[in-house]
Formats: C-alpha cells, sequence, structure tokens
C-alpha cells in the first residue's frame, strides 16, 4: 500500500481551496506524502494577484451573494471565539 495522495484543485474560490488544503493537512498528519495539481480556476490559488485578503476586521470574505448571512453567523457564534 502506498502512502501517497494527489488531489486535483480545479476550482478558485476561498472555500474550495479550504477544502483542498484541509485535505491535503489530513493526509500530511497521517505522514502521507500530498502532491497538489492545480489546474483552470485552481491556479488563481497560487497567483500572487489573486491573495485572499482579509477586511479590517480580520474576516475572511463571504461568498458573493452572502453577505445578508454575516450578522446571521455573528450572532451564532460562541461567545469564547467572537473577537
Amino acid at each position: 500500500m502506498t502512502n501517497k495522495v494527489a488531489i486535483i484543485a480545479s476550482n478558485g474560490g476561498v472555500f474550495e481551496a479550504y477544502k483542498v488544503f484541509n485535505i491535503a493537512k489530513a493526509a500530511a498528519a497521517t505522514d502521507q506524502e500530498v502532491a497538489i495539481f492545480f489546474t483552470f480556476e485552481g491556479l488563481n490559488l497560487i497567483h500572487k494577484e489573486n491573495l485572499i485578503h482579509k477586511d479590517v476586521n480580520g474576516q475572511l470574505p463571504l461568498p458573493e451573494g452572502k453577505e445578508h448571512f454575516a450578522e446571521g453567523f455573528k450572532r451564532l457564534m460562541f461567545l469564547p471565539f467572537r473577537n
């Protein structure tokens, strides 16, 4: 049995990046060799011009069209995790 994991990152969105890198991190934590292949829109994840910038509160942006959920998410957070 080989201890290698290959992941294809074909979408360049913020939340898709979380999925790719979380899977890669979990595989690496179990001592597996990890390779990520960036293709199509996934190339945007590794270009310097497309870095994800946090807002003035240090929060990552919500996907476009989801801004109205922001207040609800803040209310749902547990007190120890609030800023």
